[in-house]
């Protein structure tokens, strides 16, 4: 997760916004699509629309995983992407790295409510055999957004790797590149900025932990942190937002292997990259999984409640 201005009170953002989609035993071709849920501390959230899906994949894979939503900084607009993918209907793991689609899901609106039709953008390299869980972080010194997202090339014969490409206005992008390649397969790469400094967290999908890095500039050489979170086995999907009003920030990860569910940890530090695990639980209504949180001024939360609070 991230978003341009981390000053949060400047900006008079009072609550947040988390796109998601569902997670359950039971398979539903409307769980892997867009949800909306709503929240003024971070903890007690509202799942809208009577838990039903804001906005539903009629394109590509028909499903949306992994939805990621960015607050442009130029425009008066809303961008949500995410991973053209269904495991209702693809239903093999092994299969969708090999043969997955190499589009990314985009969507955008310029209050929330209204939502553009939906559209496919190429992205991935041509021998991709998938594209997964795509973010984007405005880069200031380059006046446009890096997109960045995991794949394996050679249609799924070599290890994930975090490729980036970059737009102005999620319709053109340029070829995609390697961002982040290592030993082992790294996928659910976020960004967030404070105080001038990038902080990435990404997934070692090999020993299925977090990593997190640092670096001034967006493409420069980021340092890995000796965070705690290498402890945590079993997670993935981090989204990372800062709290409102406090020098602090809350990390929630995904706890898929164990704990299925969303899990809090906190830091007033992210230079240390040392979190806590909150003592309170999530609570959410749903299953949510993986991803991304937006903080939102008043105005936009009252707007968005009264739009899909049935």
């Amino acid at each position: 997760m991230t978003y341009v201005d981390m000053d949060i009170d400047k900006k008079k953002y009072e609550a947040y916004l988390f796109v998601h989609f569902i997670h359950e035993d039971e398979r539903r071709d409307d769980l892997e699509q867009v949800y909306f849920s709503v929240s003024k501390d971070g903890l007690k959230w509202e799942t809208l629309n009577e838990k039903k899906p804001i906005l539903t994949s009629t394109l590509g894979d028909f499903g949306v995983r992994d939805p990621f939503i960015i607050r442009s900084p130029k425009e008066n607009k809303f961008y949500i992407i995410g991973t053209d993918l269904s495991m209702y209907h693809r239903k093999d793991w092994d299969e969708v790295q090999r043969t997955g689609s190499q589009h990314i899901v985009v969507w955008e609106s310029k209050d929330l409510i209204n939502w553009s039709e939906q559209r496919l953008v190429k992205v991935g390299p041509e021998t991709a055999g998938c594209v997964w869980a795509p973010e984007a972080i405005y880069d200031k010194e380059a006046d446009d957004f890096l997109v960045f997202w995991a794949s394996r090339e050679n249609f799924g014969a070599e290890k994930h790797k975090i490729y980036y490409s970059k737009t102005k206005d999620f319709i053109n992008f340029t070829a995609p590149k390697i961002y982040i390649e290592r030993a082992n397969h790294i996928i659910d790469t976020t960004i967030i900025e404070e105080d001038g400094k990038y902080y990435r967290f990404s997934k070692d999908e090999t020993v299925k932990t977090i990593t997190v890095e640092v670096s001034e500039f967006l493409l420069g050489e980021f340092t890995p942190l000796d965070t705690n979170l290498k402890n945590i086995i079993g997670v993935e999907g981090p989204a990372c937002f800062k709290i409102k009003g406090e020098d602090k920030w809350c990390l929630l990860l995904d706890h898929y292997a164990v704990e299925k569910k969303y899990v809090p940890y906190y830091t007033t530090d992210l230079k240390t990259a040392q979190f806590t695990k909150s003592p309170e639980d999530l609570d959410i209504p749903v299953n949510s999984k993986h991803g991304g949180v937006m903080p939102i001024t008043l105005d936009e939360y009252n707007a968005v409640v009264q739009a899909y609070r049935k």
